[in-house]
């Protein structure tokens, strides 16, 4: 059976405001359907039926267009966040609803990746993370953050701070091992990439698995455009 995947999607999406004041980041309209909705149909195109989404701002919006999931064949749940927990704190606030494995997407990036070739890997590596990461050969404007050993080890990783020395971006899906969370600090508010990561890096513990497949994802307007495109594209 598939693994579960959970989506972090509760983001502010500041850099798409006023749109953004009234509509949460990962419901911004892309050919009349909501960005968070590819996410799901790709999912769901791969057997993936059981999700959690992680929301927040305006996360009230996000329930009521896609409800329990029933009316898709899936079984949708959520976690609530009263105020911005980052990326750690938001999974930590749900992490009664989560399996021992899952994987980890985020609400405003979109892979299409054979996810069954990922699970694979990821039960083969025995890692407690499982990163894809991107050569970025069709620039995707974020710039490279990881270091992978000849192992196929992530040996270093800086999420916001682009570096000429990595030879990969992260793609925006991992595969995890819900016991991360045991390693994560006691304050509420905290960073998956920043504060958890790192220590399993340290250790060995991050696999990578190499994509050819560019992602897309809405970071700021000119890349929800390239978005667009992609989509016009495969239709």
């Amino acid at each position: 059976m598939p693994m579960q995947a959970v989506i972090l999607a509760g983001g502010l999406g500041t850099r798409f405001r006023p749109l953004t004041l009234k509509t949460p980041k990962p419901m911004i309209p892309v050919m009349g359907k909501p960005y968070l909705e590819y996410q799901l149909q790709y999912l769901k195109d791969n057997n993936i039926t059981d999700i959690v989404i992680c929301v927040g701002y305006l996360g009230g919006n996000v329930r009521r267009y896609f409800g329990d999931g029933r009316s898709r064949d899936m079984r949708i749940t959520y976690s609530f966040e009263e105020q911005p927990l980052g990326t750690g704190g938001a999974l930590k606030n749900g992490e009664n609803l989560l399996d021992d494995c899952f994987y980890l997407l985020y609400g405003d990036s979109f892979l299409p990746i054979n996810y069954s070739s990922l699970e694979r890997h990821f039960h083969d590596a025995d890692k407690a993370i499982l990163m894809v990461v991107y050569d970025n050969r069709e620039d995707t404007s974020v710039p490279n953050n990881v270091s992978l050993d000849n192992r196929g080890i992530v040996t270093q990783y800086e999420k916001d701070r682009g570096n000429t020395i990595h030879q990969y971006v992260d793609a925006g899906v991992l595969a995890l091992k819900k016991d991360i969370l045991d390693s994560a600090p006691p304050e509420k508010v905290f960073s998956l990439e920043q504060e958890v990561f790192p220590y399993y890096i340290a250790r060995g513990e991050c696999a990578g698995f190499e994509t050819a497949q560019r992602f897309y994802d809405i970071g700021t307007p000119d890349r929800l455009r390239i978005f667009k495109r992609y989509v016009q594209s495969v239709l």
